[in-house]
């Protein structure tokens, strides 16, 4: 098989992988845009934002800010604050394509997601290529704007309520994507368990966007030497 062959090929797969995160994104878009258009957003606007921020929780974050007043300058703080994990998942994933070249890697970095970081990091190491990545995350940045283009043209039709019922959707796609690869690997579940109840317990007494990068980073850190990562391939071929 040529180089061409195997860069398709492992496109499409990437493309497959992302099918389940669909199924989340296209309702949490449909709620992020009501809340946008409830703020004083145009429907261009609202579309316009996704397809530039492509970040969920800050669009719901900043769109809400917004609506209560908020300063341009204190949404974009926010913003970075609360997006900080970016930097920890986008560097796990670009240490597995260090061959790349870096033009290719600042566009895979604009699709990192916490789906897609956890798609890209559970999978074979064979599949770990740009080209897997690519895939994966044209289906996820798709389907987060066409949500969102949903959302925002049939806002005037949709109750409100429904934005707390589609909200929740994206939790339980993140936790299903991240299941069957957990279930190799008892301490890599560990570790997300306790990443979580750490999580929350910050949360209590500090910021939660603080409570999130604090917790993401000790977690990380105790992984480094807690988490085998072969373990998941040995109890594979174990099976």
């Amino acid at each position: 098989m040529s180089d061409k062959e195997n860069s398709k090929k492992l496109c499409r797969a990437g493309m497959k992988s992302g099918i389940p995160i669909i199924f989340g994104f296209i309702p949490v878009g449909i709620a992020y845009a009501i809340m946008a258009r409830h703020a004083g957003f145009s429907a261009a606007e609202t579309v316009f934002m996704s397809a530039a921020v492509f970040a969920g929780a800050s669009q719901m974050m900043a769109v809400g800010m917004y609506a209560q007043g908020a300063s341009v300058v204190a949404l974009i703080l926010t913003t970075f604050i609360l997006n900080l994990r970016h930097l920890i998942m986008s560097t796990c994933i670009m240490n597995k394509m260090r061959s790349e070249k870096n033009s290719m890697k600042l566009l895979a970095a604009f699709g990192v997601t916490d789906e897609s970081f956890a798609v890209f990091t559970t999978e074979k190491q064979e599949n770990c290529t740009m080209s897997y990545f690519l895939g994966l995350i044209s289906v996820t940045y798709l389907s987060w704007v066409t949500g969102s283009a949903i959302g925002a043209f049939a806002s005037d039709f949709l109750p409100t309520i429904l934005t707390a019922s589609l909200g929740i959707a994206l939790y339980a796609m993140f936790i299903a994507l991240l299941m069957p690869n957990l279930k190799h690997n008892f301490r890599l579940g560990l570790l997300a368990a306790f990443t979580a109840v750490m999580n929350t317990v910050l949360s209590r007494f500090i910021a939660s966007s603080w409570a999130m990068i604090a917790s993401t980073l000790i977690c990380a850190a105790i992984g480094v030497f807690f988490v085998d990562l072969d373990e998941k391939e040995v109890s594979a071929d174990e099976n």
